[in-house]
């Protein structure tokens, strides 16, 4: 026999009631960039579209998608129109616990192509159910999931910079900020040569000699740059040689896992859980990046990342360059599990979060603590947020 209580029914018929969407426009600190063009550009506003889920028992959550098209295909209007007019109708009336529902009703509203269908919208939506649902149940998502293995997690600083002197200047900055760890970016100059790519690495490595160091491409190489690229980093100690080749280059990221120096992780090919079981089936991968967004949001990225530890393959942990409503759902994820490098979460270090209120997530000298609170943990001010709306 199953013993319910009044409280448990009560939690259970709790169901949701309403989805907004608000695109706000955040002040940049600094100049990003990857190999697709420009992230965050220094004085001009970066754009993300937050969703707020409201509940039957009056809980609020918080989410965040962030439309780089130089990073993936949606735009802002793309995810706000899907958002409203799709994912809002699918999930409106869903019972808040069902997680798993919620899945399945984005998988209809926005089928699968090759890639899963608008993840960074379905994202937004997913961590904000997450927070309004850990909120209603007073506990943090670490509760909620019972799993917790990291009260806080380690970041890296991301070089900037398109030379010697730019990405030297930017270690330096990173290293007076407290960090110690960094990631570089490759393939940001069309045409550079790949002995200027390495030279670049090269400065960092001798600037910062003791770091962990990551090497980020975001596909820009070929299967033949690639190698040549990873056989000249083997000797500056990379811990990894991050989506060197098209997300959907397969075999080539097989065959370059096999040959290469270097480890290789990988990130744009991994949307679903069955992307990351097609890679561990071709003996493709070793290391695989948890991103939320890129995983349509915590519920499939926490199955991805289960996947990978009992398949064996390590883990990094990386973001979108986030306001703190994201910062705050990457902290929960990669806490959850064990990084094999310091986290790529770096929204700190290129946008400001006018709306995240006490309390606010800790970091220091690179080492973020993970919230504690119900849900997410952060506060979000809503009049700031309606303040900051461009629609």
């Amino acid at each position: 026999m199953v013993l319910t209580t009044p409280e448990a029914d009560l939690r259970a018929a709790v169901t949701v009631e309403r989805l907004e969407t608000f695109t706000v426009a955040l002040p940049t600190l600094r100049d990003f960039a990857v190999a697709g063009g420009g992230v965050t550009t220094r004085g001009r506003p970066a754009v993300r579209v937050l969703v707020k889920v409201t509940a039957s028992d009056g809980s609020t959550g918080w989410g965040e998608a962030t439309p780089i098209p130089s990073w993936t295909y949606e735009t802002t209007e793309s995810v706000v129109s899907t958002l409203t007019y799709y994912l809002a109708p699918a999930a409106t009336g869903l019972p808040l616990w069902d997680l798993d529902g919620l899945v399945l009703a984005c998988d209809r509203a926005i089928r699968r192509g090759w890639s899963t269908g608008m993840p960074l919208a379905r994202a937004a939506l997913d961590v904000a159910w997450h927070d309004a649902l850990a909120r209603s149940r007073g506990v943090s998502l670490g509760e909620l999931w019972g799993r917790r293995r990291h009260d806080t997690v380690e970041l890296c600083w991301v070089v900037t910079g398109v030379d010697e002197a730019a990405v030297r200047d930017s270690v330096a900055e990173g290293q007076a900020d407290g960090y110690r760890h960094f990631k570089v970016k490759t393939g940001l100059t069309p045409g550079q040569d790949e002995a200027a790519e390495v030279a670049r690495v090269t400065a960092v490595r001798e600037a910062a000699p003791d770091a962990r160091l990551i090497v980020d491409a975001n596909q820009a190489g070929t299967q033949d740059s690639a190698l040549r690229l990873a056989r000249s980093l083997a000797p500056l100690d990379i811990a990894a040689l991050e989506q060197p080749l098209p997300a959907n280059d397969i075999d080539g990221l097989r065959r370059l896992r096999d040959l290469s120096p270097v480890p290789i992780a990988v990130d744009e090919s991994l949307r679903h859980p069955t992307d990351l079981a097609s890679f561990v089936r071709m003996g493709a991968i070793g290391i695989a990046v948890a991103k939320v967004q890129r995983c349509a949001g915590l519920t499939l990225a926490l199955r991805q990342c289960q996947l990978a530890e009992d398949c064996g393959v390590a883990l990094m942990g990386s973001g979108l360059t986030e306001s703190d409503i994201g910062l705050a759902a990457s902290l929960h994820l990669f806490a959850a599990h064990d990084l094999i490098a310091p986290a790529d979460l770096n929204g700190r270090q290129f946008l400001i979060s006018p709306y995240a209120t006490g309390p606010v997530i800790q970091v220091r000298a690179g080492v973020a603590e993970v919230p504690s609170g119900p849900g997410l943990g952060i506060g979000i001010d809503e009049g700031i947020v309606r303040e900051l709306d461009l629609s």
